[in-house]
């Protein structure tokens, strides 16, 4: 007995390679979308760490100016003639910290906006 020969149409191949080709491109754009998240995602994540570390350094640099700052202050204070003398020291030391200190905390604060875009 013959077997009834199973032919598929030619519409069906048709739709049938198109679909194919249809999935296969829809991977292809999915994998390209998910290569560049990741190479954004790394991107940022390296930006991140390196202002991060920039960051750590500028309050690095602040700290040893202000430690230095209070060495000379305390030399100053040692070497003073009268309490007059230490008075205007101290005036002036504090005088100069709140500059200082005013200055870096906008320095940081630039720094920190920059790192989070605004």
């Amino acid at each position: 007995m013959d077997q009834p020969k199973f032919e598929v149409p030619p519409e069906m191949r048709n739709f049938a390679e198109q679909s194919v080709e249809q999935a296969k491109k829809a991977f292809d754009s999915f994998i390209a979308a998910a290569r560049h998240a990741a190479v954004t995602a790394e991107t940022q994540a390296k930006t991140a760490q390196g202002s991060a570390k920039e960051v750590g350094d500028m309050a690095m640099r602040f700290a040893e100016r202000n430690i230095s700052a209070s060495f000379d202050f305390a030399q100053n204070l040692v070497r003073a003639k009268d309490a007059q003398e230490v008075l205007r020291l101290q005036s002036e030391y504090v005088k100069q910290q709140i500059a200082a200190l005013t200055e870096q905390a906008k320095d940081i604060g630039q720094k920190a906006a920059k790192m989070t875009g605004q």
